[in-house]
């Protein structure tokens, strides 16, 4: 009976009998609801909210504070210096901190699965993903992006780089490029959970611990690790490659310097499989029978 109920529920859920472009737009509409709803929730304890916001930049900054205590018995690391380092870093950060605000919530997509209360959103006429993504929306969240970017501005502000248009032009590209990235990852690990039943620390693996990976030079690694990064799950475009342009240095595994503009291209082919893989795992989810 619960599976009857869930097969006629996948339809609205879907809009499946909705064009695409519309489909899409409701999506946003929907996902711009559940967030405003969380916001004003979140603001009606705004001293609360600001102590939380502050926490979570601190919180994160202990990563940087580890690299600059670091960097005060070294002078290079894999031959990069601090400011350049930093640059990584707050890219990274911000990348990953704007990915997490937007689409943080999908690791939950288990807990859902497990108690069955993913039934309920089945039967709401807005996408199932922006229903996820939106649940719990967490504004505290912007304390990782202000900490990352405010790290990549001191970065910026310290290094003795000729800035052309192009490089100009990188700076704000690889953090929203590097978003979808890591966005894309996180769909992709919440459409795992679909088989898996509960991999969030897998999914949280390739976020977080990519994130950390990236916060450090490329030339600290090895080969195969970089071909993995680079043509496996393409984090290498978050800011590794683009970093190595502004920076003027050469890549690792001998790259042409133009794949460093290829970030939002790339964004766009790792969302695409994501995006099916999710649909996949979503037409495969049977009730708990709850």
């Amino acid at each position: 009976m619960a599976e009857a109920v869930v097969a006629a529920a996948r339809r609205p859920g879907e809009l499946a009998d909705v064009p695409p472009r519309n489909r899409t737009v409701e999506g946003l509409r929907g996902y711009g609801l559940i967030v405003a709803m969380w916001v004003r929730s979140t603001m009606t304890y705004r001293t609360s909210f600001l102590l939380s916001t502050f926490g979570n930049a601190a919180i994160t900054l202990l990563d940087f504070v580890a690299i600059w205590i670091m960097f005060s018995h070294v002078d290079v690391l894999g031959g990069f210096a601090l400011p350049e380092i930093a640059l990584l870093y707050g890219s990274a950060s911000a990348s990953l901190g704007l990915a997490d605000l937007l689409l943080g919530n999908t690791d939950r997509i288990g807990v859902r699965i497990r108690d069955g209360s993913l039934d309920t959103m089945l039967v709401r006429p807005v996408p199932v993903l922006a229903q996820v993504a939106a649940d719990r929306f967490a504004l505290r969240r912007v304390g990782r992006i202000a900490q990352g970017l405010t790290v990549l501005v001191w970065a910026v502000s310290e290094l003795d780089v000729d800035w052309t248009a192009g490089k100009v032009w990188l700076m704000p590209v690889m953090v929203v490029a590097g978003a979808a990235i890591f966005g894309a990852v996180m769909v992709a690990g919440a459409a795992f959970q679909f088989v898996a039943g509960d991999a969030a620390e897998v999914q949280n693996s390739f976020t977080y611990g990519g994130n950390t990976m990236l916060q450090y030079p490329p030339t600290v690694f090895g080969k195969d690790l970089l071909r993995g990064v680079t043509f496996v799950v393409p984090l290498a475009f978050v800011n590794w490659l683009p970093a190595l342009y502004v920076l003027g240095r050469p890549d690792p595994l001998g790259l042409p310097g133009w794949v460093a503009f290829l970030s939002p291209l790339v964004a766009v082919v790792v969302f695409v499989p994501a995006s099916l893989v999710w649909r996949a795992g979503l037409r495969s989810y049977r009730s708990t029978g709850s």
